[in-house]
């Protein structure tokens, strides 16, 4: 499949009339990573799994299907990804007025985000990729031009290492994500993801009113279906309690606990056992997605991929921050004289 992506995603131009560059990335161990300067896009990631390719993340494998999602299937997100309530924010005294896209907030950097615009390459190596991307002053209501970067790169360790890099001229929200949705069973297997395991470290969560917007403060996962502290299945206590159920399911962002050298601040285990994801990153919260809304969206198959057809995992700064400087975490509000410069790795292990 991943081969084939080279001739199916370019056989109809992307909206700017000219084709999709595609990018593999291989190592030694038989793993490989595609992706796509549209949306610097994370298209495939196949491991070698007894000698049978397993295809992990969710994605289309037509330009025409991927203009046509609204799930952001692998797609670098921003300005600001997730949600800014209103599309508002204060900066240097200034109300900011963004575009807003779902239902009355800003959602993702805008109705034109980061992930519908054709991203430069701008180095290239054996198994690294840099895609890098102009946002100018105004660019869906942000202010300050705004340079950034995104590399990929595939280690030995089977280790996807994306590095996010962003410069501005004026104080701008900046929180940069890769929004892949994981089926460690097989994106074509017609499983869902609620029988993974999953464990994430984090002794808080931010409940959220019915569009996704935090009610204020953030809450204690103990004794909640939001503890995930210990790992367990993700269907453990799915839909137990009116948060899950407003948002069908799980779509809530962690605050991490400080992290360990070494210790991922996620686990995701496959069903099967056969493979592990673990998730690093220096951001300080993430955001667990169930794919509650992703009935309806193209699958690489000429089929549709069901509600719960995967799970992602979006490291980032929690929702609204830039309205919520109490709490605890770094600024959300990139200054000019600071550079935003943060990891996330994705660490795969298969079963020998």
């Amino acid at each position: 499949m991943t081969d084939s992506l080279f001739e199916t995603m370019t056989q109809t131009p992307a909206l700017d009339g000219q084709s999709a560059k595609l990018i593999k990335l291989e190592n030694t161990s038989g793993m490989s990573i595609t992706l796509m300067d549209i949306g610097a896009t994370w298209l495939s990631c196949l491991l070698p799994l007894k000698g049978q390719p397993r295809e992990v993340i969710l994605g289309v494998s037509s330009m025409s299907d991927f203009q046509q999602h609204n799930t952001y299937l692998g797609a670098t997100v921003g300005r600001y990804a997730n949600r800014i309530a209103l599309g508002q924010c204060v900066i240097d005294g200034k109300r900011v007025q963004l575009i807003t896209n779902q239902a009355g907030n800003s959602l993702h950097g805008g109705p034109e985000g980061f992930d519908k615009r054709r991203w430069d390459i701008t180095e290239q190596t054996k198994n690294s990729v840099t895609f890098s991307l102009i946002s100018q002053n105004g660019d869906q209501g942000f202010p300050g031009q705004l340079s950034v970067s995104v590399s990929y790169q595939l280690s030995e360790k089977n280790e996807v290492i994306i590095d996010y890099h962003a410069l501005t001229d004026k104080a701008t929200p900046v929180n940069l994500t890769n929004h892949a949705y994981f089926n460690l069973d097989g994106a074509e297997s017609g499983l869902d993801c609620k029988k993974h395991h999953l464990s994430i470290n984090a002794d808080r969560y931010l409940p959220i009113d019915s569009t996704g917007i935090p009610l204020g403060d953030l809450a204690s996962v103990t004794d909640t279906s939001f503890d995930f502290r210990a790992g367990k299945l993700i269907n453990h206590d799915f839909l137990t309690d009116q948060q899950q159920r407003s948002a069908k399911g799980y779509d809530h962002a962690y605050l991490l606990n400080p992290a360990q050298k070494g210790v991922g601040v996620a686990k995701l285990y496959s069903a099967d056992k056969q493979v592990l994801l673990t998730v690093f990153t220096d951001k300080p919260a993430i955001q667990l997605y169930t794919g509650n809304w992703l009935a309806g969206t193209p699958n690489r198959c000429g089929g549709e991929y069901q509600d719960y057809a995967g799970v992602a995992l979006e490291t980032q700064f929690l929702p609204d921050s830039p309205n919520h400087s109490e709490w605890p975490q770094p600024t959300s509000i990139l200054e000019p004289e600071d550079v935003y410069n943060y990891q996330t790795i994705y660490q795969f292990t298969v079963q020998p």
